[in-house]
């Protein structure tokens, strides 16, 4: 059954990481980029944004799928979330060194989803509906919209034939994914499991209808200075595409293949705002229950914590309401803290942000080195926590909470420590 805890569950690893984003779409040069601090926000070049209030978004301009799949009408019948997801999944797998041709595929599983899921298919097929009519829709309509697409074209790309499924939770649906898996594998359901997020909603839809919630920053000629978390001039967040896949394994499965290990996943809290559709209560009280959870779960301390990488979405009552609860959470230590929101550079991938963010919460273990929180000019006398401003930092890192929240009151933390 493999090497267990305390308390008899197996102990998780997480082996490989791969990334999809404006940022870069491998590990290494995402991560290079995330310590100096680059924005990976321009303005939208993929459709006419000129009656838009907001003009930028964290797009992905070049991407190639075809070298990912054995077919090209493949990629054709896939929607771009599910492109990105691939690609991501793909990459994970070469990081890990995962060989599924010596493995057991019914021990391997995917949880893969999407907070919003094929939108630019649902987008396209509406207007050819309008235009030509009901018969003329693509009989591949529905497989390419749906939001458990990607999990699914993963496993039968891979061959993974273990637990699969598909979370659907807004901003907070990678980081459940990737917890849903830890406990997958804890249990004993399977050795490996590929986890994440994938999100493509930058399209006049997807902009138009956050625009209209007002919940879009409209800084259309500073792209690059528009998400900046914590800080007293923040209007909105960016919204952002991509994908964020890990390999988590069992700590002795891990071992046996002579795997590298990034760290160890040893929490995850899953809690309900039971509040507003989008907006969390003023205190962050469901936030809070979700990282005490966590610690919990990971048998820590508040004190044990190093690095939170923040949900920190630029909103103006996001994070304040996530300030006090990480204060309500740490306490004196709060001070202590160093906490990030990269999504200052990467913008906000929706429900891929979390599998994004936990590479980074990996690679910050390995390499003890935290992420800035950039464009942090004049900070909200409200937010008054290390935010790391604009900078990175250089300092051991022994363990990371990942905090993802999203509408519907959904909370998610993920805590993970590093392997020695």
């Amino acid at each position: 059954m493999g090497q267990s805890t305390s308390d008899g569950y197996r102990r998780v690893v997480i082996t490989g990481m791969g990334v999809v984003t404006s940022l870069g779409q491998d590990v290494d040069i995402f991560w290079k980029n995330i310590l100096s601090g680059k924005s990976g926000i321009s303005r939208i070049q993929s459709f006419d944004i000129a009656a838009y209030d907001c003009q930028i978004a964290g797009e992905i301009k070049e991407l190639n799928p075809t070298p990912f799949f054995d077919k090209p009408k493949d990629v054709r019948r896939c929607d771009r979330y599910t492109l990105l997801a691939m690609m991501a999944a793909k990459k994970a797998v070469r990081d890990s060194g995962l060989d599924f041709a010596v493995e057991n595929p019914d021990r391997i599983g995917v949880v893969v989803g999407s907070g919003i899921g094929g939108l630019h298919t649902l987008e396209e097929q509406h207007a050819v509906m309008l235009q030509k009519g009901p018969s003329r829709v693509s009989p591949f309509m529905i497989p390419m919209l749906i939001s458990n697409m990607a999990s699914g074209m993963i496993s039968m790309d891979l061959g993974a034939r273990g637990p699969n499924m598909a979370v659907v939770s807004a901003c907070s649906t990678a980081t459940h994914a990737v917890g849903e898996s830890l406990h997958i594998i804890q249990r004993g359901e399977a050795d490996a499991m590929l986890a994440g997020g994938s999100e493509a909603a930058i399209c006049s839809l997807g902009i138009g209808g956050f625009a209209a919630m007002k919940a879009l920053s409209t800084r259309n000629d500073q792209p690059e200075k528009a998400s900046r978390p914590f800080d007293r001039d923040r209007d909105g967040f960016v919204m952002a595409e991509g994908a964020g896949v890990v390999v988590l394994e069992e700590l002795d499965h891990a071992r046996r293949r002579g795997a590298r290990i990034c760290c160890e996943l040893i929490g995850y809290g899953n809690t309900a705002d039971a509040h507003h559709i989008t907006a969390p209560p003023p205190d962050g009280e469901g936030a809070a229950r979700c990282m005490s959870m966590a610690l919990h779960n990971a048998g820590l301390n508040p004190s044990d914590i190093d690095y939170i990488n923040a949900h920190g979405t630029s909103t103006p009552q996001g994070d304040i309401c996530e300030t006090r609860a990480i204060k309500t959470v740490f306490g004196e230590h709060a001070r202590r803290l160093m906490v990030s929101s990269t999504k200052s550079m990467t913008g906000h991938l929706l429900g891929a942000a979390g599998s994004v963010e936990m590479a980074i919460c990996a690679k910050a273990l390995l390499e003890n080195r935290v992420p800035p929180t950039i464009n942090l000019d004049t900070p909200d006398p409200l937010c008054d926590l290390d935010y790391v401003p604009n900078h990175a930092r250089e300092i051991r890192v022994n363990a990371v909470m990942n905090n993802s929240f999203g509408f519907g009151g959904h909370n998610a933390t993920l805590i993970a420590r590093k392997w020695s």
